[in-house]
């Protein structure tokens, strides 16, 4: 886009109120241009060179923001919602907060899975990266109840048919070693009340996205997810150093390097599928 812009329109996606309220807060003088007073915000400024201010404090124009997200269980991955907390929510708490409003999830977790969620405004690289036709792997850590067959890592190579017959593409199943250490807080870690005993611990990397894939796909097996973590998407891994429900911005090489993951891929599976939570 250019750099042009009607001056309410980039007060009112800085999230500086509505177009009405700013046209309010240029009626009393609030409102100022490179220095001067402006009280028409129909006209245009440039926002890489104009400086904007609204009670003299600077308001800089951010076309597009990405934030990672170590999402916590019991929050929705939604813009809003009204009976549970949002991951966008989040984004305004305790931290310094992003400039827009237009920001969204690339993607859902169900309410009970935790892990890596990228949000942003960019609508273009959000397609890229759920695209079932794309080859975007999602890395997921789980710890399942039950006995997984012994050949699980097979089956899962092969592609997991669902319950209700919908094939999933082949996957890569990895077992765990018990000596690893689990997730802090998981059934595995044993801190937690409702400590499952007969579990495995895997790591599982799918290249889709279906209506509740991951727990679905051990189902198939005869298995129950108990916990569900996703580590990574595409080369975007989790920040370690953030503890669930925090947050922190991307780095303009993570940014490139997930445009070059989209760029890299080949079309894949049938165009016709579509993108749900894990």
């Amino acid at each position: 886009m250019g750099s042009l812009m009607r001056l309410d329109k980039m007060l009112a996606e800085m999230g500086m109120g509505t177009r009405s309220q700013i046209k309010e807060l240029a009626k009393k003088g609030r409102i100022q241009v490179n220095g001067v007073t402006e009280k028409k915000t129909d006209r245009k400024v440039d926002f890489q060179k104009d400086v904007v201010a609204v009670d003299h404090v600077p308001v800089s124009y951010v076309e597009l923001e990405y934030y990672m997200l170590n999402k916590p269980q019991g929050v929705v991955s939604a813009t809003e919602d009204h009976d549970h907390e949002t991951v966008v929510g989040l984004l305004k708490k305790g931290q310094e907060g992003p400039r827009r409003k237009d920001l969204f999830p690339v993607g859902r977790l169900d309410i009970d899975t935790e892990g890596l969620l990228l949000i942003t405004n960019d609508g273009e690289l959000a397609h890229g990266l759920l695209s079932p036709r794309r080859h975007v792997d999602k890395r997921y850590y789980a710890e399942v109840e039950g006995t997984l067959p012994e050949d699980a890592c097979l089956r899962f190579r092969q592609g997991i048919t669902l319950s209700d017959g919908t094939p999933t593409l082949p996957a890569k199943l990895e077992l765990l070693d018990d000596r690893e250490k689990a997730w802090e807080g998981s059934p595995a870690d044993g801190s937690g009340s409702d400590t499952v005993r007969n579990f495995s611990r895997v790591v599982l990397t799918i290249h889709e996205g279906k209506f509740h894939q991951v727990k679905r796909m051990f189902e198939a097996l005869g298995c129950r997810v108990v916990f569900l973590r996703r580590l990574s998407m595409g080369s975007l891994v989790l920040d370690e150093k953030l503890k669930p429900g925090e947050y922190r911005e991307l780095s303009k090489e993570e940014v490139k390097r997930l445009r070059s993951d989209i760029n890299d891929t080949q079309p894949v599976g049938n165009p016709g599928d579509r993108v749900f939570s894990a």
